[in-house]
């Protein structure tokens, strides 16, 4: 019998496969999303979590970031 799983295959540096992993498992986006681990790059994901996920990143990305204005 064959499975077949709709999702994304994600290409990423391993500081943000981390990130991936860590919301993965502390289920931050309230169920686990990361399908398959294939390697220090790659990530399968369930396809229906990507918006959200992409909202998560972003936030991430406002908190690590400062304009010229802030100094």
């Amino acid at each position: 019998m064959v499975n077949v799983t709709r999702g994304v295959l994600v290409e990423c540096d391993p500081a943000m496969k981390q990130f991936l992993i860590s919301l993965d498992e502390k289920k931050v986006l309230k169920k686990r999303f990361i399908l398959l681990d294939l390697d220090e790059t790659h990530v399968f994901i369930d396809s229906e979590i990507v918006d959200e996920l992409k909202d998560k990143i972003a936030d991430l990305m406002d908190q690590h970031t400062f304009s010229v204005a802030d100094m």
